[in-house]
């Protein structure tokens, strides 16, 4: 298949959803046990970056989304890293309620999750910091990031210095970088269907007749 024109109509540009469906007695009771399974079945159709997630924030007067990656998740919630002085990080700070945005294109569904973020411990960032490769864990202390730089040579020259500096290999977790943990309120589950009919199916959190909580499962028009 060709590459598009230039004057291409990409308003014609379209794909009808066929891979699968998603009723109601397919899903799990728990929507952290869903998510699960899907992630699963990402990693296995062996997905570009199936844990990529896209993370909306907002400032007080717009929104900003990028990509970061999910490092853990369990039923306390979803957790990715970041410098703590990045914008992210300072919209979460001021505005702590997140969205989190799974796209599984390939097959043709998307998960999306609502919550407030807060900062995981410093022993839990120390974990994953130390896990990560030698290189990975210099480019923490090279990048001061979304601040602005002259160059990309500036980058370059502080990691010539870091990895001078750590050339033992010891490279300590900075005051500055460590994770984030969503604490998820909301759930949603998007399957795309033939004709635009897609499936949705909303988790909200209740309780039962002994006050414990739930989550309601509701079904929204697409």
């Amino acid at each position: 298949m060709g590459a598009p024109s230039p004057d291409q109509d990409i308003a014609a540009i379209r794909r009808n959803y066929q891979r699968a469906s998603l009723r109601s007695v397919d899903l799990e009771a728990d929507p952290v046990e869903q998510f699960r399974r899907w992630l699963q079945q990402a990693i296995a159709a062996d997905l570009q970056e199936s844990t990529a997630m896209v993370l909306s924030t907002f400032d007080g007067k717009r929104p900003s989304s990028r990509t970061v990656l999910l490092k853990a998740f369990d039923k306390r919630g979803f957790v990715f890293f970041t410098n703590y002085g990045s914008r992210k990080a300072e919209d979460i700070s001021a505005h702590p309620n997140v969205s989190l945005l799974f796209p599984w294109y390939d097959l043709e569904r998307q998960v999306a999750i609502m919550g407030p973020a807060e900062r995981i411990s410093r022993a839990e960032s120390q974990a994953y910091f130390s896990s990560r490769p030698f290189g990975s864990r210099l480019g923490v202390w090279v990048s001061q990031q979304s601040q602005v730089i002259s160059s990309r040579q500036i980058l370059e020259m502080k990691w010539q210095e870091m990895n001078r500096r750590f050339a033992n290999g010891e490279v300590p977790l900075p005051e500055f970088w460590g994770g984030f943990r969503v604490a998820p309120t909301e759930f949603e589950f998007w399957q795309g269907r033939e004709n635009r009919l897609n499936d949705r199916f909303r988790y909200r959190p209740q309780q039962d007749s002994n006050h414990a909580q739930t989550w309601r499962i509701e079904r929204l028009a697409p």
